[in-house]
């Protein structure tokens, strides 16, 4: 194993689904195509900024961590590969020692550090190669100054936002017990994001707040019986089962995506406090109508637009529900690579009638339908952008979806504005 060097399916629940909406018979076992969830170190290592994210994995597993981050080798950032090379992968080296040596360097040279992550990837699972052991004995090691822990980031059981699910519900048994009442946001949103939530949560009424995760890993928030939490993002439904078995409940609502997400989600969190809507709408007043205004804006270059949805994020029911509900476009087909009912049954409920929900698309049967159907906005992966791109279609990259603040009425403009600059580009290049 080279040194770490300086650069670097969730369960469906039953829910009431609306006619004309749900998984389509159009799903297939046949070839899908996502980044693995070791992508969402990328987001995730700037959101905890005393932590580090060590992935044990290849050299491709590297330039892939790179090319996503666009990391210069002199730029330090909070992750790196310890690259498991020809002996390890052969049994011919103790990969344990090689991890210790390896962990043992880093420490040493980051001092700063005070949470470890050892990712799993594709090779590290390959070879059966045991993190979460190898996590409680470094953490012996190094307590109390840093705490070690485990998840798994391979593509042979996870894929691309499944990596902040993993890493999040890594961190719960790790939280803190608690008694009294609080809200806890859980999802990784960008610190902007996170200081308009606070700003809101204070004028309506509702906390103590906390946030999941947190921006540095001594500020780990407390959970128990009393602790109401609410998601930020789809995509976490381990982290909401481990939250679920240390006692916190969920509050139900749709994601705060646009202006009609976002009020419909402060909403739901002020009700678990016994704060009427009315209250919450006057609260919100001057932050929905600047939203709108923008929308609006927006809405004269989208509305009747057609739109194709490829299974990336786990973010595209509420973005079509957004796009369709606030926008006026039109979705033809809206895949996810899980459709996880109990999570999406607001969303699932706002989506127009006879929405095409497609679960685990087979992408070769996608491709078909979207070259016949020929949609105005084809939202998907980086690996099919290209093509479709140099067969006339306009796309959008779903992975830039991560990588923006998106969430809250702050926001709202600038997530319209990624789905309308392709359109605009595109009709200033044929003009």
């Amino acid at each position: 194993m080279n040194d770490a060097p300086a650069f670097p399916a969730a369960p469906a629940a039953d829910c009431a689904v609306p006619p004309g909406v749900g998984p389509s018979e159009a799903a297939g076992r046949g070839q899908r195509e996502v980044f693995c969830g070791l992508t969402g170190i990328v987001w995730l290592h700037r959101k905890i900024q005393d932590a580090f994210f060590l992935v044990v994995g290849s050299r491709t597993c590297a330039h892939l961590l790179q090319s996503a981050a666009g990391v210069m080798i002199f730029a330090e950032p909070r992750f790196a590969t310890a690259i498991l090379g020809e002996r390890d992968l052969a049994g011919l080296a103790d990969a344990n020692e090689e991890l210790d040596r390896v962990v043992g360097r880093l420490l040493e040279r980051r001092p700063e550090i005070r949470l470890l992550f050892l990712v799993g990837s594709c090779p590290s699972e390959v070879i059966k190669l045991d993190l979460a052991r190898a996590a409680q004995r470094l953490g012996r090691v190094h307590s109390p100054r840093v705490r070690v822990l485990s998840y798994s980031g391979s593509g042979i059981e996870t894929t691309f936002t499944q990596g902040e699910d993993a890493c999040l519900a890594a961190l719960v048994p790790d939280m803190p017990a608690a008694s009294d009442r609080s809200l806890l946001v859980v999802g990784a949103l960008a610190e902007i994001v996170e200081d308009q939530m606070r700003r809101l949560f204070a004028r309506i009424g509702v906390g103590p707040v906390a946030f999941l995760p947190p921006r540095k890993a001594s500020e780990l928030p407390a959970v128990g019986k009393a602790t109401r939490y609410i998601l930020a993002q789809p995509f976490l439904a381990d982290t909401a089962m481990a939250l679920e078995r240390r006692g916190a409940t969920r509050i139900a609502a749709p994601f705060p995506l646009g202006v009609e997400g976002t009020t419909l989600w402060l909403r739901a969190a002020a009700a678990a406090w016994g704060i009427a809507a009315d209250k919450v709408d006057a609260v919100v007043a001057p932050d929905r109508a600047r939203a709108e205004a923008v929308l609006a804006a927006k809405a004269a270059d989208l509305a009747g637009k057609r739109v194709f949805f490829f299974p990336d994020s786990q973010l595209e029911l509420p973005l079509a529900r957004f796009l369709a509900r606030e926008l006026g476009m039109v979705p033809l087909e809206v895949g996810t690579p899980y459709l996880h009912r109990g999570l999406m049954a607001d969303e699932l409920a706002l989506l127009p009638a006879g929405t095409e929900a497609v679960e685990a698309q087979d992408v070769d049967a996608g491709l078909d339908r979207v070259r016949a159907l020929r949609p105005d906005l084809t939202v998907c992966g980086l690996g099919l952008a290209n093509p479709l791109e140099a067969e006339g279609l306009a796309t959008k990259w779903s992975i830039e979806l991560l990588f923006s603040p998106i969430q809250g009425y702050e926001q709202a403009g600038d997530l319209a504005e990624l789905f309308r600059r392709p359109l605009t580009r595109r009709a200033r290049l044929a003009a």
